[in-house]
């Protein structure tokens, strides 16, 4: 099972918005990390996402993924002295509030996960439950069995991904995040994330929401134009 590390930045009231967010800087930093097999670099959709059931939110500046195939190897580049933290310096980032989290990765098949070249930009739904659930084992139990069945009928769907918190070893210098999990569903373009969410599937998504066991917090969701690059096959 692979590992994630969420890098969350949020704008401050000073952030300098012309500043703006460089996936290809980012990609060739990352490309430095030993161990390091995918980086995904998302920024916010203008406009937002046409959800039936939800209102639209002031989006994450920029939210970056860091895949790898071992907690071990992610921890490296989280010590003291360790390769993540030239992210800290980089135009875009450094004049915004940062958050981090290590979570273990969960992959569920989709019926068609497309053609495209992983550089190429795609369209995600990034979601995150801050919980606490009121028994989280429970809680894990029912989503990750019975969501993404229903998520994988969305028309246009190439990913699915869950993803649940983990302890860890880190010194880079900024706050921790404590989300519950967190889980993303990837489309080819923001109008093919608005077709299926005008689709019958997202009704299936929320009668399923009801079911969920008790929890708490906030469950911000967020569309997302996502520029990956791959380091090593998987």
């Amino acid at each position: 099972m692979d590992v994630c590390l969420f890098l969350i930045a949020t704008e401050r009231a000073t952030t300098d918005v012309a500043q703006t967010v460089d996936p290809q800087t980012i990609h060739d930093i990352a490309a430095t990390f030993p161990g390091i097999k995918r980086a995904v670099v998302h920024v916010p959709v203008q406009g937002g996402a046409n959800d039936p059931y939800l209102h639209a939110e002031a989006p994450p500046r920029c939210t970056l993924q860091l895949y790898f195939d071992s907690i071990d190897a992610l921890e490296n580049v989280l010590r003291e002295g360790g390769k993540a933290h030239a992210l800290l310096n980089l135009a875009g980032l450094k004049e915004c509030d940062l958050m981090q989290q290590v979570m273990a990765v969960r992959r569920f098949p989709v019926p068609d996960p497309g053609s495209q070249p992983a550089d190429d930009a795609r369209c995600t739904y990034m979601v995150s439950y801050e919980g606490p659930a009121e028994n989280l084992n429970a809680w894990l139990g029912h989503y990750i069995d019975s969501h993404p069945p229903i998520m994988a009928r969305f028309p246009g769907i190439r990913e699915i991904e869950i993803y649940t918190r983990m302890d860890y070893r880190g010194a880079l210098p900024v706050a921790r995040s404590n989300a519950m999990q967190r889980n993303k569903v990837v489309f080819d373009s923001p109008d093919a994330l608005n077709a299926a969410l005008a689709s019958p599937v997202r009704h299936e998504m929320r009668a399923d929401f009801k079911n969920f066991p008790p929890f708490s917090g906030a469950s911000p969701h967020f569309p997302a134009i996502s520029i990956a690059r791959d380091f090593k096959s998987a």
